[in-house]
């Protein structure tokens, strides 16, 4: 590539293993957006700055609320000074390539428009048509709320802008919510595939551009340690968190009528889930890897009305101190009603009906301004038999654990038993530890990078099929139709900062187990 800005050694070195993405348009519906300024624009930052776009790409934005394209690259570079002074967002640098952020807005062009106009997608048809030729694929971006997700794919298909003419292609990201229940996620698929074949859909979870997440099928698949272990024969159950220390900020009109159930199981949950859970596929081929991910879910055993009542809790913040800061109780918060039995917290026990993990019990649980910022995975082995070590000082067998890290702090770690160095015979846990950012030079990452540059390659792996969504929401349909039926009794139910309602201690106490600790 020529006038490419130098990239940092972390980032060359991962040039020698992955091609330079081909020539594209990217067209972001929605760019004067918080998605767009928080996340995807740093996300192709960090990809300039590791050479992984091509000179022949650009970036077109579409907003009205906009004049013209020099607005919207003051409003991106306010952002990006705005994240290196002050922080606070995933895309962390203590400086801005100038050179490589010249590079990008240089090809950054904008057309303003209603969405909801079918001018505004005549006008955009022009526009591409008179940048460089070399721009010839397209790759459309859905930055926006989701009730504009089937307007504009069907305004796209009106202007004949998504037909992929011999040799080029025309791609459709989409961003969750991909439905709100299992009709209208079947209805959105039904609606959108009227216009574009399914190899043209790119249904996006950022979740899946964290390296710990991809890791989980190499760690799985490619170490003889750890797959034949992998089962309901040596493992006892299955924790994982989504932990927040955010309350709804500014989205409470958006939160009243989604609620933690709907913004993060289908989706982010059920991700974790099937890469945990999923058979081994043939290959890495997008389809293998996505067959294997659909079958881990519709393999979720189906709720009774009863079932449900007993194996979830939902809970609502009070108010608490998070990190230090007094917040106020979520029925508080803006655009929210006094009386709100809209819940901010769920955890669920559920079970995944096939020979690999009959009878383990799934625990999953998520939650809005919880005392630590926290995802992980967490697999509990059984415990060791006691026999041996009757007579000694050893009073239990300690429990092993295998976690995989998320976020904050990307990595794995082991937690076993070993003797304390003594004349007698007592145990203690110990831990190995594995740390992304101590092993790799790990180059800036916000969780998109991988994902839009996925895009732009053809390579759908980390993205969801039809067949995926719809089997999510299946599984947590009962749920919904049981909370829309059945107000809870006691909102709100945990403090702010705690790591959530009692209620969640007792589903696994019953069980007598216990959640690991947000510490």
């Amino acid at each position: 590539m020529q006038d490419h800005p130098t990239a940092p050694r972390d980032a060359a070195k991962k040039a020698e293993t992955a091609a330079v993405a081909q020539p594209c348009a990217m067209v972001i519906f929605g760019a004067g957006g918080d998605l767009t300024k928080r996340l995807v624009v740093p996300a192709l930052y960090n990809l300039v700055t590791a050479q992984r776009l091509p000179d022949g790409f650009r970036l077109i934005g579409v907003d009205r609320s906009l004049g013209t394209v020099e607005e919207w690259r003051d409003s991106l570079s306010s952002m990006m000074n705005e994240f290196v002074t002050k922080g606070g967002g995933e895309f962390e640098a203590d400086h801005i390539d100038q050179t490589a952020w010249r590079w990008l807005t240089d090809r950054t062009t904008y057309v303003k428009g209603d969405l909801t106009d079918p001018q505004a997608y005549r006008q955009l048809k022009e526009h591409l048509a008179r940048l460089d030729k070399t721009a010839s694929n397209h790759l459309f971006y859905l930055a926006v709320p989701d009730r504009f997700f089937g307007t504009i794919v069907a305004a796209l298909g009106e202007v004949d802008m998504v037909t992929e003419p011999d040799g080029q292609w025309r791609r459709v990201v989409i961003e969750k919510p991909f439905g709100h229940d299992l009709p209208s996620a079947k209805a959105l698929n039904a609606e959108i595939l009227k216009t574009l074949q399914e190899h043209q859909i790119y249904r996006m979870d950022h979740f899946l551009g964290k390296e710990t997440v991809q890791n989980i099928m190499a760690l799985r698949f490619a170490n003889g340690l750890f797959e034949p272990l992998w089962n309901r024969q040596h493992i006892d159950h299955v924790q994982i968190t989504v932990a927040e220390t955010v309350g709804v900020e500014r989205r409470g009109k958006f939160y009243e009528v989604t609620g933690a159930l709907r913004d993060m199981v289908p989706n982010h949950l059920f991700q974790l889930l099937s890469l945990t859970a999923m058979e081994p596929p043939i290959s890495f081929d997008a389809e293998a890897v996505r067959d294997k991910k659909a079958e881990a879910i519709q393999a979720i055993r189906p709720m009774t009305p009863r079932r449900a009542m007993k194996d979830a809790v939902r809970g609502q913040y009070d108010v608490g101190t998070v990190l230090g800061k007094q917040v106020q109780a979520y029925r508080h918060e803006p655009d929210v009603s006094p009386q709100s039995n809209t819940e901010t917290y769920i955890a669920w026990k559920l079970q995944i009906d096939n020979w690999r993990w009959a009878g383990v019990p799934f625990y999953l649980r998520t939650g809005k301004y919880l005392k630590r910022r926290w995802t992980e995975i967490a697999i509990r082995f059984h415990q060791a038999p006691y026999t041996l070590f009757r007579g000694t000082h050893v009073e239990r067998m300690n429990p092993n654990w295998m976690i995989l890290r998320i976020q904050p702090d990307e990595g794995i770690a082991l937690q076993f038993a070993a003797k304390r160095p003594g004349p007698t015979v007592t145990l203690d846990n110990v831990r190995m530890d594995f740390a992304y950012e101590s092993y790799f030079a790990a180059a800036p990452n916000t969780g998109y990078e991988t994902l839009l540059y996925d895009c732009m390659i053809g390579d759908a792996t980390l993205f969801q099929r039809a067949d995926n969504i719809e089997a999510g929401w299946r599984a947590v349909q009962p749920l919904l139709d049981l909370w829309v039926s059945s107000a809870p009794q006691h909102f709100p139910n945990y403090a702010a900062g705690s790591d959530g309602p009692a209620a969640a201690d007792a589903l696994l106490a019953r069980d007598g187990r216990a959640w690991r600790p947000l510490e």
